[in-house]
């Protein structure tokens, strides 16, 4: 689950274009504004635990969350390489019940999200 935020992309949001890389559309988004105010993080995460509504970016990024974990976000920009890891670092240190949830639903195998916990996890 390289995103899981790709959650987790969250926020490295994208839209696929077949057998290409993700827009670069989102790539500007202010990650650090959302991760610090609540109030805009857990609608994004609601969304993609299918708990809530979902902006158009959220709805994208449900999309495409279990591709890029799969393939270790190959579609990705650079920059929503660099979201990725800056938003699951976020959620291991910060928002660990919603890391677990978003784990249980993306990747109840555990595949991707202990290579994430043991990276980030006491990393801010």
């Amino acid at each position: 689950m390289n995103t899981i935020l790709c959650l987790f992309a969250l926020f490295a949001i994208t839209f696929a274009r077949p057998g290409d890389i993700y827009t670069d559309k989102y790539d500007n988004i202010d990650l650090d504004e959302i991760l610090s105010n609540r109030r805009l993080l857990i609608p994004y995460i609601k969304c993609i635990l299918d708990e809530g509504r979902c902006s158009p970016e959220g709805k994208e990024l449900k999309l495409h969350i279990v591709e890029a974990l799969e393939n270790d976000c190959a579609k990705c920009t650079d920059a929503q390489k660099r979201g990725n890891k800056k938003v699951m670092r976020h959620l291991i240190n910060y928002e660990q019940d919603y890391w677990q949830q978003l784990v249980a639903k993306y990747d109840p195998e555990h595949k991707y999200s202990v290579k994430y916990e043991e990276e980030y996890k006491n990393k801010p």
